[in-house]
């Protein structure tokens, strides 16, 4: 077994949108890949941004909806959503059930918004 992370090693990283508890990263264990899960409390939305790598969201529990380059879609339990890299994109949580979601990406991907140099998020690094 080369990389064993304990449950005790994840990282929180908590946002005014969000919880991100990180499994996995550069920093933490992975080669190139990150992997975190969100949790966002009910009626919560993230800010509009834009990844420079692809992300994969699995929802676990509750309910998003997702803006994606100006389409929508709702997404539950067992639903799993592919992001296109360098796509604008907004998440908002569902009103009653709040959104608890897995999700993996490039380990060095950046985030970018309206006004907003690239950075890359400390649950990815």
């Amino acid at each position: 077994m080369d990389t064993l992370i304990r449950r005790a090693e994840a990282r929180r990283t908590t946002t005014p949108n969000a919880t991100m508890t990180t499994f996995a990263s550069p920093t933490q264990g992975a080669s190139r890949q990150a992997l975190w899960r969100v949790e966002m409390a009910p009626g919560a939305a993230g800010p509009d941004h834009v990844m420079a790598g692809e992300q994969i969201w699995a929802v676990v529990a509750g309910a998003a909806r997702v803006e994606v380059a100006g389409e929508v879609a709702d997404l539950g339990p067992g639903d799993t959503l592919v992001l296109p890299a360098g796509v604008l994109r907004r998440i908002h949580a569902d009103a009653d059930r709040g959104l608890e979601a897995v999700v993996t990406g490039p380990g060095d991907d950046t985030a970018s918004g309206p006004g907003r140099e690239p950075v890359v998020p400390p649950w990815i690094a």
